[in-house]
């Protein structure tokens, strides 16, 4: 028979001596199962696909909200632009506008064919439910129509 180590010492039981098998055999089944989880490539890269998927998720969460704060950001700067551009305009300017709007409602009514009026009021439902990109290229419009103006 083998000699124990000498840092354990000896059963002085046949009690005693069932535990430490028994309790050997567990250490050994949770060493066996350790090193099977190890060895499970098939399941370690699930975890880390899982891992690297969920970390996707928040930065793609985390660039959709940084990206709908600069489209906020940019709808408010065109707002104001639209609102500034609109308080320099006279008022005879605005009656005018209002004017020729009312006409060109009337005339498009009478003039245009109905599949063509069909196809722009289409569009307007499109327009208006992208209103916050219309009033950034609105906004993008009229400062650059400023500031042609001021330099000519």
């Amino acid at each position: 028979m083998t000699q124990p180590p000498h840092d354990e010492p000896t059963a002085e039981s046949p009690e005693e001596l069932r535990e430490q098998v028994e309790h050997t055999r567990r250490e050994l089944g949770d060493t066996v199962e350790a090193l099977a989880a190890k060895a499970d490539v098939k399941a370690r890269t699930k975890e880390k696909a899982a891992e690297v998927k969920d970390q996707a998720a928040v930065k793609a969460g985390e660039l959709k909200e940084r990206a709908a704060l600069k489209a906020g950001q940019a709808r408010a700067a065109a707002a104001q632009a639209v609102s500034r551009v609109q308080g320099k305009l006279p008022d005879p300017v605005k009656e005018q506008a209002a004017q020729v709007a009312g006409q060109a409602g009337q005339v498009w009514e009478e003039k245009v064919p109905e599949p063509v009026r069909a196809r722009t009021a289409q569009g307007a439902r499109m327009a208006r439910d992208n209103r916050g990109l219309v009033l950034a290229a609105a906004g993008a419009v009229a400062v650059v129509w400023v500031m042609c103006r001021r330099k000519g």
